[in-house]
């Protein structure tokens, strides 16, 4: 995510950071043709039993991760619809993480664990400040701290989030930018040099991930030289060739071992990449450069991606119904829908079940989506 108002935009080896921390078991439109996708593919027969077992329904769900306003809010949706997970913001109410027994009374509802995610980079964007968890901007840490003390403090901060129940982190930024310090990007990012964006992004990652929360680099391929605010309106890049030598470099380094960590597309318009107005976290061509790496050069990724916020980012509403982008984003390869309303997942849901049936979004491209999504949540061993 791009601003500190609306939503950004791993587990450890022993430990599912994407699990709730609960310790009991949680209770498992306008439409468009899009181009097929052409997301990696999973193992054939990874996870078939599960899926088997599985409606179409709540594979969908698995998709959707949404913001919710507090206990309430998060219980009747989760009682409602079998939905992915939800999303801690700004706005939400933080009893929910507080009082007690009232995040376990949410996750004992979903059939399948639930993805409890926040967005802590610290700096402008920190969330859960008035929790006591806190932290410099990523420039500010990338100028005063080494690699190895980012590490050490991400591990304290998501410890102290995975005893609030949180398990999933929409940080770090992994922009490369030289904005000024409160520019849309601006001090979100580390640095101007992508090397120490790598670093210093990879240290905090594995702080998270050794607090068992897993955390998600955002925003690729790159916002960190866009030419405005994707909160506003249409955000555009220089062309593929320039960020093949900037902000997509970290990801070279990030994407080599990267663990349970999952990416954030943005929604920009890369010339060179992206087809006409279409932005790459709708595109079929940015979701195949990240599964693939080519043409930039890095690792293939077969990890979770996420879509940046749907639904209160003028890049992406002033041109898509939410249920359209939902679709167009799943279609192209994306695996978790993200928005920060309630009020539309069962809208949302009935349109996705229509396009699955209509042939518009196909069975396999959905499941795709769910073994990755269970293999994050640790539910899946394969």
């Amino acid at each position: 995510m791009t601003s500190v108002a609306v939503v950004g935009c791993g587990t450890d080896s022993s430990s599912s950071a994407a699990q709730t921390s609960s310790s009991a078991p949680s209770s498992a439109s306008t439409r468009s043709s899009p181009p097929a996708s052409t997301s990696a593919a999973v193992p054939i027969g990874c996870g078939a039993a599960t899926l088997a077992k599985m409606s179409l329904r709540q594979k969908l769900g698995q998709s959707i991760v949404v913001g919710v306003t507090g206990t309430d809010d998060a219980l009747s949706l989760v009682k409602r619809e079998p939905v992915g997970g939800i999303f801690i913001g700004s706005w939400t109410d933080k009893s929910l993480l507080t009082d007690q027994g009232a995040l376990e009374k949410v996750t004992a509802a979903s059939s399948i664990p639930l993805m409890v995610s926040v967005d802590q980079e610290g700096g402008r964007v920190s969330r859960l400040s008035s929790l006591g968890i806190d932290s410099p901007s990523a420039r500010e840490l990338a100028r005063t701290k080494t690699p190895e003390q980012v590490r050490a403090l991400a591990a304290s901060e998501g410890k102290k989030m995975r005893a609030l129940g949180i398990t999933v982190d929409f940080a770090p930024d992994a922009d490369v930018s030289d904005e000024p310090d409160d520019a849309v990007i601006g001090d979100r990012s580390f640095s101007d040099d992508p090397a120490t964006v790598a670093r210093y992004a990879q240290a905090f990652a594995e702080g998270l991930q050794s607090a068992g929360v897993m955390p998600v680099f955002k925003h690729f391929p790159g916002h960190g030289h866009g030419s405005g605010d994707s909160h506003l309106g249409v955000v555009r890049t220089p062309p593929l060739t320039q960020l093949e030598r900037s902000d997509l470099v970290p990801y070279k380094t990030l994407l080599a071992n990267p663990g349970n960590a999952a990416v954030m597309v943005g929604h920009l318009i890369v010339p060179g990449l992206t087809v006409g107005d279409t932005p790459a976290s709708l595109s079929v061509n940015a979701m195949r450069m990240l599964r693939t790496g080519q043409p930039y050069g890095g690792p293939a990724f077969d990890g979770v991606v996420f879509s940046d916020d749907l639904s209160g980012m003028g890049a992406i509403t002033q041109r898509y119904p939410l249920p359209q982008a939902v679709q167009r984003f799943l279609v192209a390869g994306g695996d978790i829908a993200l928005w920060i309303t309630t009020d539309k997942v069962t809208a949302v849901l009935n349109s996705l079940e229509s396009a699955v049936r209509s042939g518009q979004l196909s069975q396999s491209r959905v499941d795709e989506s769910v073994v990755r999504i269970l293999k994050a949540k640790g539910q899946l061993r394969c």
